[in-house]
């Protein structure tokens, strides 16, 4: 079966990438109800460089935000020891 979207993580985090972004939802998120208030997911990079520039496009403002509205989302860099 194909996969609908390709940006989707379909394989596994190669094991040399030690510089990432570790996203989690804002505690007044009410999706926190659905998967849990200790829900997080990291995105794992090659380089500070990558891993910065993802991060630039992850946080920005959607597209379709209304006037007002804030990301549900928090970012924090991570790196492996």
């Amino acid at each position: 079966m194909p996969i609908c979207h390709e940006h989707n993580l379909d394989t596994p985090v190669p094991r040399d990438c030690p510089f990432g972004i570790r996203v989690k939802l804002r505690s007044t998120d009410p999706f926190k109800n659905l998967v849990g208030p200790g829900w997080t997911r990291e995105h794992w990079f090659e380089t500070r460089a990558e891993r910065d520039d993802a991060l630039l496009q992850m946080s920005g403002r959607y597209v379709y935000f209304r006037p007002g509205d804030r990301p549900a989302l928090e970012y924090e860099k991570v790196e492996k020891a």
